[in-house]
């Protein structure tokens, strides 16, 4: 039978220890950039660029009532040369509103498949976002103090042999 326990992989687990501390210190961060990069993808999306094509889509409307106005105008005073002038611009203008609602309307599409297509994973990140801030540093401290007890074993001298003879 065996006096002494051969404790032998303790570095192994004070190696495997720490390389969680840096896996921890590194998963961490990279998951708080990939939600920081939705929410910023999500905002120039709702905000930014909505609001750059409304009010383009709002100053092409505008545009367009002008160069009605002005074919009104042209069509009034008989002049035949002006009357078309006019009336390409109109339809420049009612192509450029078309292209403007299509692409608003893209945007918008876009939108609803960001939020769609990223709350599962948004919520997958955040449940191991979760796992990693409360139970990966459980698992390195366990770790650690088992580190110590098995060192503390492997430290204790074998028992003295009592000299009973018969």
């Amino acid at each position: 039978m065996a006096e002494q326990a051969q404790v032998t992989s303790v570095e192994a687990i004070e190696q495997f220890r720490a390389a969680l501390v840096i896996y921890l210190s590194q998963a961490r961060p990279a998951l708080e950039e990939v939600s920081a990069e939705i929410a910023r993808a999500k905002a120039w999306l709702q905000n930014d660029q909505r609001r750059f094509w409304e009010n383009e889509l709002r100053q092409c409307r505008k545009k367009l009532e002008e160069a009605q106005q002005e074919l009104f105008s042209a069509r009034i005073s008989n002049f035949q040369e002006a009357t078309s002038l006019q009336q390409m611009a109109v339809n420049r203008w009612q192509r450029t509103v078309r292209e403007a609602e299509e692409k608003l309307a893209r945007l918008k599409k876009w939108d609803r498949e960001l939020e769609n297509r990223s709350e599962p994973l948004l919520k997958a990140a955040e449940q191991f976002h979760t796992f990693l801030t409360l139970e990966l540093p459980k698992a390195i401290a366990y770790l650690a103090q088992a580190v110590k007890t098995l060192e503390a074993y492997a430290n204790v001298s074998a028992p003295a042999k009592t000299g009973d003879s018969i």
